[in-house]
C-alpha cells in the first residue's frame, strides 16, 4: 500500500496573454522565469555581467527580451520575497536596458552542465554560471482531457545558476492493496527543503516560493502517450509530496505503463523532470511495498501524506 494525497490540487492554470513590450520591468516570477509562449527560432546571448539576451519569434513577431539581476534562489523564507529577473521585453531599448546590453556578445561557451530536460538551449557564461532556456506544456488539463489552445501553449522559461541543480526524488509504490498505483517524494534546493507558506484551497501558491509538481503518465486509459494526470504542491515545511491515481469523478484512474513528474526550480533555478516505470503487478512485490510504507512513515511525519 501507499500514501493517500490530501491537499486539493484541482486548480485551473489560466494562461496570461502573451507578453506586453515595456521599458523595463522588475520580474515577477518566483523560479525559471516565464519569458513568452510558444516561441521559435530561440537564440541566447550573455554578457560578463549577468545579463542574456534572448532572441525569438512568438505571435507572429520577431521578439527581443533582456533580463538581468539573479542567480540561484533564497531558502523559503516567510518575511523576503525570493529572487527573480528583472526584464526589459524591449530588447535593450531602455535607458537602464542599454547600460546592461552595451557588454553582451553574440554567444556563450558551449554548455557542459547536468542534463536537462525540456532544454531548447543553453551555455556557460564567462563568469562560470549557467543559462538555460526550457519551453514545456505546463498548463495542460488534468486527467488527460484535451486541451484548449491556450492550455496546450508551450513556455518559454529561463534559468541562471551557479553550483548544484535542485533536487526531485520519486519513488513508486500502490495503494489501497495494491489497487491503485502511488508516488512520493521530495523536493530540495541546497539541502533545504522548497515550498511555500501560503497558497489557495485548489492549490494555488500566493507567494513566491510555493511549487506544484506536475504529473503525467504514460498509454494509460486516458489514451496512448503522455497525458497529464494532475498537479499538487509540495508540502510545508518537509518539500516532501505523494500523489495516488485514483479515479476522479467520472474519469477513470489515470494508471498508466510509466509516469513523468516536472516541477518548476525555486529562484531562477531550472526547471527539474524525473521519468519512471509504474510499479507494476502488486502482487508480486508485497514485500517491497511493506518497505517503502515503512519509509514513507518515516519522512512523512507530520505531514498531510497517510500510508494506506
Amino acid at each position: 500500500m501507499g500514501r493517500n494525497w490530501y491537499s486539493a490540487s484541482k486548480h485551473v492554470l489560466a494562461l496570461a496573454g502573451a507578453a506586453v513590450l515595456v521599458a523595463v520591468a522588475p520580474g515577477t516570477g518566483s523560479a525559471s522565469q516565464l519569458i513568452d509562449r510558444n516561441a521559435r527560432n530561440v537564440r541566447l546571448a550573455v554578457s560578463p555581467n549577468s545579463a542574456a539576451l534572448l532572441t525569438y519569434q512568438a505571435g507572429g513577431k520577431n521578439r527581443r527580451v533582456l533580463v538581468w539581476g539573479a542567480v540561484n534562489a533564497r531558502p523559503p523564507s516567510p518575511t523576503r520575497p525570493q529572487i527573480a529577473f528583472k526584464v526589459d521585453y524591449s530588447g535593450g531599448a531602455s535607458a537602464r536596458g542599454r547600460h546592461i546590453a552595451r557588454r553582451l556578445r553574440t554567444s556563450c561557451r558551449p554548455y557542459d552542465g547536468p542534463a536537462l530536460q525540456w532544454l531548447i538551449t543553453a551555455c556557460r557564461a564567462p563568469d562560470g554560471s549557467y543559462w538555460a532556456v526550457q519551453s514545456w506544456q505546463r498548463a495542460l488539463p488534468y486527467y488527460g482531457l484535451a486541451p484548449s489552445a491556450k492550455q496546450a501553449a508551450y513556455e518559454l522559461r529561463l534559468s541562471h545558476w551557479k553550483g548544484q541543480l535542485p533536487s526531485l526524488t520519486i519513488e513508486t509504490d500502490w495503494a489501497y492493496g495494491g489497487r491503485f498505483d502511488h508516488l512520493y517524494g521530495s523536493f530540495s534546493y541546497l539541502g533545504k527543503p522548497v515550498h511555500g507558506f501560503r497558497a489557495t484551497r485548489f492549490g494555488i501558491p500566493l507567494d513566491t516560493y510555493g511549487r506544484n509538481l506536475y504529473v503525467d503518465t504514460f498509454n494509460s486509459s486516458y489514451g496512448p502517450g503522455w497525458r497529464r494526470e494532475n498537479s499538487f504542491l509540495t508540502h510545508r515545511p518537509s518539500g516532501i509530496f505523494c500523489y495516488g491515481f485514483y479515479p476522479h469523478g467520472k474519469r477513470p484512474s489515470g494508471k498508466g505503463q510509466a509516469y513523468r513528474a516536472t516541477i518548476v526550480g525555486p529562484g531562477v533555478t531550472p526547471d527539474i523532470s524525473w521519468q519512471g516505470p509504474a510499479p507494476g503487478p502488486y502482487e508480486y512485490e508485497p514485500g517491497r511495498d511493506r518497505a517503502r510504507n515503512a519509509e514513507q512513515a518515516q519522512v512523512g511525519s507530520g505531514s498531510t501524506c497517510r500510508v494506506n
